[in-house]
């Protein structure tokens, strides 16, 4: 049976819960609740006869605790650091120090580690140095975990902790990955450096340009740092597009009269990050295989760029790239409607579906009833999952059809149909 993860704040609350639902299935016979059941019970056991505490049993083993009061910890130690609870969380650990090496959310793999480097994303500061007094050393980790969060004096005062090591320029992924100026700030502080035109590793470029994040000015801000501290960057109209840089851009636009209809193939949208170059129809949402700049201005939503693509007379109109299958001839609206922005607008509690990107085209006159072929495949880490095909679909089909609702906005399809999108 799959294993149930932890989520990064538990309530201790909805797992008594869970654990009362999944002994009700049990006793109505519910084949997945049974085949559960009799995976993870340690003992032979009747499952019409089954109790609370079974049920708790093995509902703790499905995360990965060795018993339902262990479970109980991991929910202690995650609610002690939230609320800087000192008395509390030393008092877990006291009487345990296993636990000062385990993850606080019991998985292996869970990016939140240890009590110490769990309270670093929270900047608990006063809450690490008693955790270090005791024995944790997760140092490094914890140093990490605070750069990607943002959290600078946390940082600094872990480095001292750590009796100021040199710092490697791969720390840099983390607040990359999260776009976190401050978090990359404090690193340079530190010492990092990135000399020269393969001062950034591809690690790092990966992380910074494949991030699902969405924050256009503050990687723009990020790259400036790279540049600041040595790095020099290839003069192409994409990097020049990442940095957020339009001076750079119009010179490319004077050199170049054809940009604003040239197309990209996707290594070039991600110069010196090769892993997310890969596969052409994999895409945090509509893909970028043979992209315009205006294509890519709404997938990354950098809605300043894509306003200064269209003063400068970009057909808002303008195609992708037609493969050899006939995949392809997408316009820029429909990077809007189906987009990684739009994921977090749907996400947990949201963030407002302003669908920006989408009115801007339309009000410099896009064409809500362009038809086209797309072939997209989600990224890994959304997922993956197999190529899908939607043939002859408008804006409008596009986002009523597309298998991942998560990436569609609604605000964006109401203004499309709004403006006599068909589908």
């Amino acid at each position: 049976m799959p294993a149930r993860d932890l989520p990064v704040r538990p309530d201790l609350d909805q797992l008594h819960r869970q654990a009362k639902e999944f002994l009700k299935a049990i006793h109505a016979g519910d084949a997945t609740a049974i085949a559960e059941w009799r995976e993870l019970h340690p003992e032979p056991a009747d499952p019409a006869a089954a109790k609370l505490a079974e049920a708790q049993r093995v509902l703790a083993k499905s995360y990965r605790a060795s018993s339902w009061p262990r479970l109980v910890v991991a929910v202690e130690l995650v609610d002690a650091i939230w609320r800087d609870d000192r008395a509390k969380l030393l008092s877990l650990v006291d009487a345990n120090p296993a636990l000062l090496h385990e993850p606080v959310l019991l998985r292996p793999d869970s990016n939140w580690g240890p009590p110490m480097s769990y309270a670093a994303n929270l900047g608990r500061d006063e809450l690490i140095r008693q955790l270090h007094a005791r024995g944790a050393r997760d140092l490094e980790k914890a140093a990490g975990r605070a750069a990607l969060q943002g959290h600078p004096g946390t940082v600094r005062m872990i480095y001292d902790l750590a009796g100021r090591p040199a710092v490697s320029h791969d720390s840099l992924a983390g607040p990359a990955y999260t776009l976190n100026v401050p978090g990359t700030a404090v690193l340079f502080s530190l010492g990092v450096r990135v000399d020269g035109p393969d001062g950034v590793e591809p690690n790092v470029m990966e992380h910074l340009l494949g991030t699902d994040s969405r924050n256009s000015a503050a990687k723009h801000r990020i790259l400036e740092m790279y540049v600041e501290h040595g790095f020099e960057p290839p003069d192409t109209p994409i990097m020049a597009f990442h940095r957020g840089r339009l001076d750079l851009l119009e010179a490319h636009l004077l050199r170049d009269p054809q940009l604003l209809t040239r197309t990209f193939p996707k290594a070039a949208i991600f110069p010196m990050a090769p892993a997310c170059a890969a596969g052409p129809y994999t895409a945090q949402g509509t893909p970028l295989e043979g992209a315009t700049l205006l294509h890519i201005a709404a997938y990354f939503d950098d809605v300043e760029i894509g306003e200064w693509l269209l003063d400068r007379g970009m057909d808002p109109n303008v195609p992708a790239a037609i493969d050899a299958d006939g995949f392809g001839g997408y316009t820029p609206l429909f990077s809007t409607v189906v987009s990684q922005r739009n994921f977090w607008v749907n996400y947990g509690s949201g963030q407002p579906d302003e669908a920006r990107f989408t009115r801007l085209l339309l009000d410099r006159g896009a064409d809500p009833n362009v038809r086209a072929s797309i072939r997209a495949q989600l990224e890994e880490g959304h997922g993956g999952g197999p190529i899908h095909e939607y043939r002859g679909v408008t804006p409008l089909g596009w986002g009523e059809q597309y298998h991942a609702r998560i990436f569609v906005s609604r605000e964006s399809m109401r203004l499309v149909e709004e403006r006599g999108g068909l589908r």
